[in-house]
C-alpha cells in the first residue's frame, strides 16, 4: 500500500479513512497504468513521489530508478491523470450525499456510481435524481399526468383519446383530452432524455456523423470578413482540425458566426423510434411525438453541449501543445552569453532608445537617438553610437525588430567600428509588456518603459532564458488562440514547460533573477525572494551546500533543488555540475579508487575510462544515475542548448511592398501552429508556410521538423496588400544546411 504522510491523512477531505484514499489510489494505478501503457509499478512510484513534494524535473533527472526512467511527459500525464480521477472522486461523493439526502440511493444505484468508469456515464447515471428547475414534465406530474403517460408509453391499448379523457380536470388545469395528451408527452420526452441506452446510441452516433456547422450571425454579413472562410461551412466534428474550431467558436463568441453541432436529425430520430416505439396506433404515434419533441428540445441541445465541449477540449489540448512546444523552441534559443550588449529599441517619431549593458546585464547608460524621420539626425546618432562602442567596449548590438528595426539594422551594418561588433536582430515580442510590468518596475525603479523594453531586448540577445521567464508565456507571441484555450490548462503546461526549460539548463545561484530561481525545481517565488534577499545581505554563496542557511529552505526544498544550481565560485566543482550532492559521495568513492581527486577525475578523459560504473551500483544509485554522473563528469554543467550564430536578412527587402512573387528569401521561423509556420523575411509582417507546402522531409521525419528560430529559405508565392498576407513555400527552395 501505497503510505501517505500525516500531514497529508489531515487534509484528506474526500475519503473518510486513509484506508479508503490507499484504496482509491490502488484504483486510480490501475486505471492510469492502462490508460498510459505505463506499468502500474512505476505509476505507483510516481504517485507516491508526488505526494511526497517532488517535481516533475526532479522525479525525471534523478529517480530514474523508481520510474523505469519514465521522462518529464510521461510523468505529467500521470500527474494529469491522476488529478482529473481526483477530481471525478469529488464528483461522485457528491452525487452520493445528495441522493442520501434525498433519499434515493439504492444499493444498486450505489454500485453503478462506485463503478462508474467516466465522468459522462456518472452523470448518465444520475441524471433521473438530479434536483430539477420547473420543467414541463414536472408541471405535467403536478397534474396528475404520470398514469397516462405510463399507459401511452406501455403501447399496449388501443383508444389513447378516451384514455385520455379520464384525465381532464380543470382544477387542476387539465381542460381537454389534448392538453392531457400534451402534459403526458412531455413526461415520456423526460423519460427519453434520461433513458442511457438512448443517449449512449445518440453519442455513437454524433461522433460517426456529427457535423460542425456555421454560417454569418444575422444582421453581421459586413462586419464577418475575417470570418470569411467559415460564414457557410461544415464538416465532420471529429475530422475538423483544433485550429478550425477553435476559429469557429472564436466567431460565435464574438457574435459574427451562428453556430450548430449535430448529425442528420433523420437518423437520430429513427434510433429512438427503434428503442421506444414498439407497435402501431394512437399509443404509438403519441410516443413517435414524444420522441421528436425528446430529441429536439432535450437530448440534441444537451449533446451538442457535451460534444461542443468535447471538441473544445481537444482543440485546446492540440493548440495549448503547440504552444508549449513553440515556448520551449523559444526559451531554449541559442543564448550570445556574457557579452557587453548595446541595445536598441527602434522607433521613428519618438526615436531610437539606446542601452548600455555589461556582461552581467546591469545598465550603465541610456540614452535616445533620432536617426529617423521625421528628425533624420543620422550623423549624429552614427557618432553617438560609435562613442558608446568604444567607451563600453561594446562587442555585440541587439536590434528590436519592431517599427523602423530593418531601418536601424542597415544603419549599424553601415557603420564601421575599431572593434569586432556583431549586430543581431532581436524578436522583441512581449518586451513592452515586460517593460510595463511590476518586475521591471521593481528591477528598474527610476527608469521609464521605454528603457526597461531596451534593456529586455538587450538581455534576450545575452539569454532568452533568464529574460523570457518575467514576462507571462501568453504575452510572448508564439501561440495561435491562446485566449481562446482553457486558461487553466493553459498557465500549467506553460508552467511546465518553463520550469522543464529552466532546470534542464540549470540555474546559477549567484546571479539568477528572483524570477529565474522560482522556476528552479523545488523553489516557488517566495524562496526565490528568500535566496535574493540573502544574498544581498550576506554575499555570494560560496557552495551549494550554502544555501541551507537561507530562512525556510529546508531539507525537502534543498533535496528538490540542489541538483538544478551551479555555484561556479564553489572550491568544489561538482558543484558546478548536475550531480545531485545525494551522489557527491560515489565521485568521491570512484576518485579514491583511482587514487586521484574529483577534480582530476573531471578533466582527465583517461582517468574516467578507468571506470567501471557498475561496481559502485547500489540501492539507491543504479544504472541510470552512475551513466547520468559519467556524462556530466565529462561536461560539467553543460549547457544543452545550441551554439549562437548570426542571421542576416536580404538587403533592400524591408517591408511587403518590396515583395515580388517568385523571389527565394532567407527567413526565420517566428510562430508554429497546426496548419503550418510563419516566417519572418524582415518586412514587418510575418508570411505564412502552409503545411501542404513544407518540403516532405521536415514533416515526416521528427527530427527534422520545422522549429522555432529555424533559418529557412522560403519562395514568396502570393502577396496580398489589401489584407498583409503573405503565402510562402518551401517546395522546391533548397535549404541551407543548418535548416
Amino acid at each position: 500500500m501505497i503510505k501517505i504522510e500525516k500531514k497529508q491523512k489531515k487534509n484528506c477531505k474526500t475519503y473518510k479513512t486513509i484506508e479508503e484514499k490507499e484504496a482509491m489510489n490502488e484504483k486510480h494505478i490501475a486505471i492510469i497504468s492502462a490508460s498510459l501503457g505505463i506499468t502500474a509499478g512505476q505509476v505507483k512510484s510516481v504517485v507516491l513521489l508526488f505526494e511526497q513534494g517532488a517535481t516533475i524535473p526532479f522525479v525525471a533527472r534523478y529517480r530514474k530508478e523508481m520510474t523505469g526512467e519514465l521522462d518529464e511527459q510521461q510523468l505529467a500525464a500521470i500527474r494529469d491523470r491522476k488529478e482529473k480521477l481526483q477530481e471525478m472522486d469529488k464528483r461522485r461523493e457528491t452525487i452520493l450525499n445528495t441522493l442520501k439526502e434525498n433519499e434515493q440511493l439504492t444499493p444498486e444505484l450505489e454500485r453503478q456510481i462506485a463503478e462508474a468508469a467516466s465522468l459522462t456515464e456518472l452523470e448518465d447515471i444520475y441524471l433521473p435524481y438530479r434536483p430539477k428547475k420547473k420543467t414541463r414534465a414536472a408541471t405535467a406530474r403536478k397534474r396528475g399526468l404520470e398514469p397516462l403517460a405510463k399507459i401511452i408509453m406501455g403501447q399496449h391499448r388501443r383508444h389513447i383519446l378516451d384514455e385520455a379523457e379520464r384525465f381532464v380536470d380543470a382544477a387542476k388545469e387539465v381542460h381537454n383530452a389534448e392538453e392531457a395528451l400534451a402534459g403526458a408527452r412531455d413526461i415520456i420526452a423526460e423519460w427519453i432524455n434520461e433513458n442511457r441506452f438512448a443517449r449512449e446510441k445518440l453519442r455513437a452516433l454524433f461522433r460517426r456523423r456529427g457535423t460542425i456547422r456555421s454560417e454569418v450571425a444575422k444582421g453581421k454579413e459586413d462586419v464577418a470578413g475575417k470570418y470569411r472562410n467559415y460564414l457557410d461551412f461544415e464538416e465532420l466534428l471529429h475530422k475538423a482540425p483544433s485550429h478550425r474550431i477553435l476559429a469557429v467558436f472564436r466567431g460565435e463568441a464574438e457574435g459574427l458566426l451562428k453556430v450548430k453541432v449535430a448529425p442528420p436529425e433523420a437518423p437520430a430520430l429513427e434510433i429512438l423510434q427503434r428503442i421506444f416505439v414498439k407497435t402501431t396506433g394512437e399509443a404509438a404515434e403519441q410516443v413517435v411525438l414524444a420522441v421528436k419533441d425528446a430529441y429536439k428540445r432535450l437530448l440534441q441541445p444537451s449533446l451538442e453541449t457535451e460534444f461542443r465541449r468535447e471538441a473544445k477540449e481537444r482543440a485546446d489540448e492540440k493548440a495549448i501543445a503547440v504552444f508549449a512546444e513553440n515556448l520551449r523552441q523559444l526559451l531554449m534559443a541559442p543564448p550570445l552569453g556574457q557579452k557587453n550588449v548595446l541595445a536598441i529599441d527602434p522607433g521613428f517619431r519618438t526615436g531610437c532608445k539606446v542601452v548600455c549593458l555589461d556582461r552581467q546585464g546591469k545598465l550603465l547608460h541610456n540614452e535616445t537617438i533620432f536617426p529617423h524621420p521625421p528628425q533624420n539626425e543620422v550623423k549624429q546618432s552614427i557618432n553617438k553610437i560609435e562613442h558608446l562602442v568604444d567607451a563600453y567596449h561594446i562587442e555585440a548590438i541587439a536590434i528590436g525588430n519592431g517599427t523602423a528595426g530593418r531601418e536601424t539594422e542597415r544603419l549599424i551594418k553601415y557603420m564601421r567600428f575599431n572593434r569586432d561588433v556583431i549586430a543581431v536582430v532581436v524578436n522583441e515580442s512581449g518586451a513592452s509588456v515586460y517593460s510595463a510590468s511590476a518586475v521591471a518596475r521593481e528591477e528598474f525603479p527610476d527608469y521609464d518603459i521605454t528603457v526597461r523594453g531596451a534593456v529586455s531586448i538587450g538581455r534576450r540577445l545575452m539569454d532568452p532564458l533568464a529574460e523570457l521567464v518575467k514576462i507571462d508565456p501568453k504575452s510572448i507571441g508564439v501561440g495561435q488562440y491562446q485566449h481562446d484555450v482553457d486558461q487553466n490548462r493553459l498557465a500549467k503546461s506553460l508552467e511546465d514547460t518553463v520550469m522543464s526549460c529552466v532546470n534542464s539548463v540549470g540555474v546559477e545561484l549567484n546571479t539568477a533573477s528572483k524570477q529565474l530561481l522560482s522556476f528552479a525545481s523545488g523553489i516557488g517565488p517566495a524562496l526565490a525572494q528568500n535566496i535574493v534577499d540573502y544574498r544581498n545581505s550576506h554575499g555570494a554563496f560560496p557552495s551549494r551546500d550554502a544555501i541551507r542557511k537561507v530562512p525556510r529552505f529546508g531539507p525537502k526544498a534543498y533535496e528538490q533543488a540542489a541538483g538544478f544550481l551551479r555555484v561556479s565560485i564553489s572550491k568544489n566543482p561538482l558543484d558546478k555540475s548536475a550531480v545531485h550532492p545525494e551522489s557527491y559521495h560515489i565521485v568521491e568513492k570512484m576518485a579514491a579508487s583511482l587514487g586521484v581527486t574529483v577534480a582530476d577525475l573531471m578533466t582527465d578523459k583517461t582517468l574516467r575510462e578507468k571506470i567501471n560504473i557498475r561496481d559502485f551500483v547500489t540501492e539507491t544509485a543504479g544504472l541510470p544515475t552512475l551513466k547520468d554522473i559519467m556524462e556530466e563528469l565529462a561536461k560539467p554543467g553543460r549547457d544543452p542548448r545550441e551554439k549562437f550564430g548570426v542571421f542576416q536578412f536580404t538587403e533592400g527587402i524591408n517591408s511587403i511592398t518590396d515583395l515580388k512573387e517568385g523571389m527565394i528569401l532567407p527567413g526565420i521561423v517566428t510562430n508554429i501552429t497546426a496548419f503550418g509556420a510563419f516566417v519572418d523575411v524582415g518586412v514587418h509582417q510575418d508570411g505564412l508556410v502552409h503545411k501542404s507546402k513544407i518540403r516532405k522531409e521536415f514533416v515526416h521525419d521528427p527530427a527534422k521538423h520545422l522549429k522555432l528560430n529555424q533559418r529557412i529559405k522560403v519562395k514568396v508565392e502570393s502577396i496580398d496588400l489589401d489584407r498583409k498576407r503573405i503565402q510562402f513555400t518551401m517546395i522546391g527552395v533548397e535549404q541551407p544546411r543548418y535548416a
